[in-house]
């Protein structure tokens, strides 16, 4: 079940990106992502109100329990970690092509995997091998790809902060499965959001706002809403899938990155990006990598 869940949440994951990309074209990243974690936030407030004034939710999924100051500072670790590869994702996103920041992105679990497998004593079995070999091969064939557009990957700065978001995204899968063995969804989920948010604002207020007038001007765009919608939701079912007792954080971040299949057709369809069949390469060298992934979960 927690693999069904793991592509649920890449496809959601793969909408959030698309809507990520229509929102951030030619305009401010700060407030975008500010917008984003607020209206996260906002999506997460009745669960809080109707869980402390209520008992409509005791017993369900969706209850936000009383937790300690302990587990407040974990989980804004998290949102520090997360934060921190978004602020470096989205500036990347803004100024590379969809068709090579995605699959850059998809291999973030190969990351995922060698951290598991020190830490949590993950291990893959040959089917899983074979998958992760496809992702890495992909990400080679992708630089061949981004050369023909002009990007060259080792004097782009836009490819290092897509690099740097890749590590710090790594890290917080890793830490999720930490959380996930002793927290419930909710709490990780609403206050992480709510942490979130809390820095963004300081960032917006101290960083971005003096300087507004001398950068990108800001444009309110209803995407911003299906950004977080689309990643409320992803979010929510991927901590979901990690509660399963036999869940591996190497599978499921490697599946989750399969969004980039949506992100592909989206750059083609909407974007008009361009050397679309040198990458398709690339892309069945991804699909490839999560058909043996699944089947190495059977």
């Amino acid at each position: 079940m927690w693999v069904l869940l793991a592509f649920l949440s890449a496809f959601l994951l793969g909408c959030y990106e698309v809507n990520k990309k229509i929102s951030l074209n030619g305009n401010a990243v700060i407030p975008v992502l500010f917008f984003n974690t607020l209206i996260s936030s906002l999506l997460f407030l009745p669960f809080v109100v109707l869980s402390i004034t209520t008992e409509v939710l005791d017993g369900t999924l969706f209850y936000v329990p009383r937790v300690s100051l302990q587990v407040h500072f974990a989980v804004f670790v998290k949102a520090v970690i997360v934060l921190s590869s978004w602020i470096f994702g989205y500036f990347a996103l803004k100024n590379l092509p969809l068709t090579i920041s995605g699959p850059i992105k998809a291999t973030q679990p190969v990351l995922t995997l060698v951290g598991a497998m020190l830490i949590f004593g993950e291990r893959l079995n040959s089917y899983q091998w074979i998958g992760v070999a496809f992702a890495i091969v992909s990400f080679y064939m992708l630089s061949s790809s981004g050369k023909k557009e002009g990007i060259r990957f080792a004097h782009n700065k836009w490819i290092y902060f897509t690099v740097v978001s890749v590590v710090l995204g790594a890290l917080s899968g890793l830490y999720d499965k930490h959380l996930m063995r002793g927290l419930d969804v909710m709490t990780v989920q609403v206050w992480f959001n709510v942490y979130q948010c809390l820095i963004m604002f300081f960032v917006l207020l101290f960083l971005w706002y003096p300087r507004r007038k001398e950068t990108t001007p800001f444009q309110w765009r209803w995407s911003i809403i299906f950004i977080s919608v689309f990643l409320c939701v992803a979010d929510w079912i991927y901590f979901y899938a990690l509660t399963y007792p036999d869940s591996m954080i190497s599978v499921v971040s490697m599946i989750r990155r399969s969004n980039v299949l949506v992100t592909f057709a989206a750059g083609a369809l909407f974007f008009h990006e361009r050397n679309l069949k040198s990458k398709v390469i690339d892309l069945v060298f991804v699909f490839i990598g999560m058909v043996f992934l699944y089947l190495g979960t059977k």
